[in-house]
């Protein structure tokens, strides 16, 4: 169920100050990186900005967009990536911010001191302000969960007036034990769980190493666990294997000099994990959460399971209205003008908007319509393969609508993605396609985000990406 705040409507937040910047190296990667935090506008969520890529492409912060769980979370669209984001996204969440651009130079978060709680003060020093589009929580209203029996994981959300979490981690260590953290307020966030930082055990150290990762880690970014007593000899060829400074062997237990902030340090730091990764859900949530052994994969899985349910909420619930009556801007011989398209196939009848990167065209579905003499005698049902082609006919307009001479160029596609068809279209029905551009058009190649609507209600939706080009 998808809800608005009751009595003063909560407002989405961003940030004040023009910019915020850190300096630090990649975890993994050992890389030198600068990243800055920047104000965005409503309803923009998160997304990361690689400045060091041709174009500067941008990269949203989406669960849809997640390419890579093994040691941290790393988010990738179309081609460029940016990994272990989650302490990033871990304290904009915790701190209740909604839309924030974070520009980056580099293919990996700074892993600073292994904690969010840099990323948190700095969130708060650039002043969190109220922007003019309403917060909108989804409101669990019936239990979801995932789990791995194999591994003895599981998460759960149940229903709740508020946000909350309970995590609990056994690793059948004889240092750690069996840990506990909950979280039942963000108030708490900031003291509680963002200082927490990222641990580690010694016996993974060099598998990790071996496998090219952990180039920017040291004690003073990890928690570092010796389950059993090492050797002076062991801990020296160990630190020079990654290229570090020796330390001097000690008893099974905390490698580190610096005490834990907290006893259960590392299920807190779990717990900041896990806010970070629900972060690509895209909406903040109330509900009660509780994690058993929780990891970037399984929480990723379970942000999965919450967007299914947020998606079907708002099929149910959600109706866009469009005024269908409006004088059309490009009218049926205004379209012939610009699209090649003629009959049995040009599916669009008009359009009644259109700026630089969105359109929204109409179609109004007769028994006339060829295809129904086959698809399907006494069960008349427009194919979706239509449905698609009509939507990237309305795409195709606002794409030659920017090119002189468009009657000379013709749209091709490249690749259809993530199309779902959600109901039945029959005669009768009037059909309304909105398409949005995802990323600026480059080198004639175009990817749009498309949607059906019939009576307000999403009948058909994907992404389409296509190669613009000259006729011969």
């Amino acid at each position: 169920m998808l809800e608005k705040t009751k009595k003063m409507a909560e407002k989405q937040r961003t940030i004040k100050k023009d910019s915020i910047t850190f300096k630090g190296k990649g975890l993994h990667t050992g890389v030198d990186v600068e990243m800055t935090f920047k104000p965005a506008p409503d309803n923009y969520g998160y997304r990361f900005k690689r400045i060091d890529v041709e174009g500067q492409p941008e990269i949203r912060a989406v669960v849809e967009n997640v390419s890579d769980t093994s040691r941290s979370t790393t988010i990738e669209e179309n081609g460029v990536r940016v990994g272990q984001i989650e302490h990033v996204m871990s304290a904009a969440y915790g701190l209740g911010i909604d839309n924030l651009l974070i520009e980056i130079n580099a293919p990996e978060t700074p892993i600073m001191d292994g904690s969010a709680l840099l990323f948190a003060k700095a969130l708060i020093d650039a002043e969190i302000v109220e922007q003019e589009a309403e917060k909108v929580y989804y409101v669990v209203k019936n239990n979801i969960s995932y789990s791995d029996e194999e591994r003895g994981i599981e998460l759960m959300t149940f229903p709740d007036d508020n946000i909350s979490f309970n995590v609990m981690i056994d690793y059948n260590s004889s240092v750690l034990g069996n840990q506990y953290a909950s979280l039942n307020t963000f108030k708490d966030y900031v003291q509680e769980i963002s200082p927490c930082k990222t641990f580690v055990f010694l016996k993974e150290l060099e598998f990790l190493a071996k496998n090219n990762l952990i180039k920017g880690g040291s004690l003073d970014n990890a928690i570092v666990i010796m389950e059993k007593e090492e050797s002076q000899e062991e801990l020296d060829r160990l630190c020079d294997l990654l290229n570090r400074p020796h330390v001097n062997a000690k008893g099974r237990g905390i490698l580190n000099d610096n005490d834990l902030i907290f006893p259960n340090e590392p299920a807190r730091h779990k717990l900041l994990d896990l806010i970070g990764d629900l972060a690509l859900i895209g909406m903040p949530i109330k509900g009660k959460i509780l994690a058993t052994r929780p990891g970037h994969a399984s929480n990723v899985e379970f942000a999965k399971l919450i967007k299914q349910a947020i998606k079907k909420s708002k099929q149910k619930t959600q109706k866009v209205e469009f005024d269908i009556t409006k004088p059309a801007i490009l009218d049926i011989n205004q379209i012939k003008n610009i699209m090649p398209h003629r009959y049995p196939f040009l599916l669009i009848d008009k359009i009644i908007e259109m700026s630089k990167t969105e359109i929204v065209g109409i179609k109004n579905v007769t028994f006339n319509e060829p295809f129904f003499q086959g698809h399907f005698p006494g069960e008349p049902v427009m194919p979706g393969v239509l449905q698609i082609e009509a939507m990237a006919q309305t795409g195709g307009i606002l794409v030659l609508s920017n090119v002189e001479e468009p009657e000379h160029y013709s749209t091709y596609f490249l690749k259809i993605d993530k199309v779902k068809f959600r109901g039945k279209v029959i005669p009768g029905d009037v059909l309304v396609f909105k398409l949005e551009l995802i990323e600026p058009i480059r080198r004639g190649i175009c990817t749009m985000r498309g949607q059906t609507f019939v009576n307000g209600i999403v009948v058909c939706e994907g992404e389409m990406t296509a190669m613009i080009q000259k006729n011969r």
